[in-house]
């Protein structure tokens, strides 16, 4: 969470005029512990709103990264297929979304 004033600095900057988020796809990630990742994305998705960012609904990525087994190796790698076939998902599902969006707007 010590990331989040940053990154809501970062967003509000980036949506003044012009604003670079407009009709921009997206697709949040969190990995923490218990649901704060939950509570972010949620509030997150309500910037996103306000700031003309489409996210893609489906799948939702939630990552408990303390659950065993372990998700990351010592370095900061990440290492279970399961999470890793999770996340493919997700960047296939935002690739779908991009491309017909893109279509739409041509």
């Amino acid at each position: 969470m010590a990331l989040y004033g940053p990154l809501k600095n970062a967003i509000d900057w980036a949506s003044r005029p012009p604003n670079v988020w407009a009709d921009k796809t997206a697709a949040i990630v969190s990995a923490g512990g218990g649901f704060g990742g939950g509570r972010s994305q949620y509030h997150l998705r309500q910037v996103g709103v306000y700031i003309d960012l489409h996210f893609v609904n489906k799948p939702e990525f939630f990552l408990n990264a303390f659950e065993s087994p372990a998700k990351f190796d010592s370095d900061g790698n990440l290492h279970d297929e399961l999470t890793k076939e999770k996340l493919k998902a997700l960047l296939l599902s935002l690739h779908g979304f991009t491309l017909r969006l893109k279509s739409k707007s041509a």
